[in-house]
């Protein structure tokens, strides 16, 4: 049974490439390129979730001999998507300081302007 955040992530994923191959305005790209980074996210923390005999799993945290006999959320995709995710403010920041410099430098966001003025 596909379960509803693998629906919402798979959305959010397909609306991030067609915002990001159909806009021209570069704080639009980098938007589509968040939205896209976020449902990909999602996905790997849904892909981490297990449910296994209809018990809750509890953190990956090893406290007991009593912990090991109840259900764990893989700690992997935690730690990947926690490394993504910080990764991505700092992409997102360096793309948002080019666009204000190009801004400054061409007075224009539009994608086919700026490239028009490269030759």
């Amino acid at each position: 049974m596909i379960q509803f955040q693998f629906i919402v992530a798979f959305l959010m994923i397909s609306l991030g490439i067609y915002a990001f191959l159909a806009k021209r305005n570069l704080l639009k790209l980098i938007l589509a390129l968040d939205i896209i980074d976020s449902g990909i996210h999602l996905l790997l923390i849904s892909l981490g979730y297990r449910m296994e005999l209809n018990e809750l799993p509890t953190a990956p945290i090893y406290t007991g001999y009593e912990t090991l006999k109840s259900p764990m959320v893989g700690p992997l995709p935690q730690a990947l998507v926690l490394t993504s995710i910080v990764i991505g403010v700092c992409v997102l920041s360096l793309a948002v300081a080019l666009t204000i410099n190009a801004y400054r430098h061409y007075g224009t966001l539009d994608v086919r302007a700026l490239r028009r003025l490269r030759g």
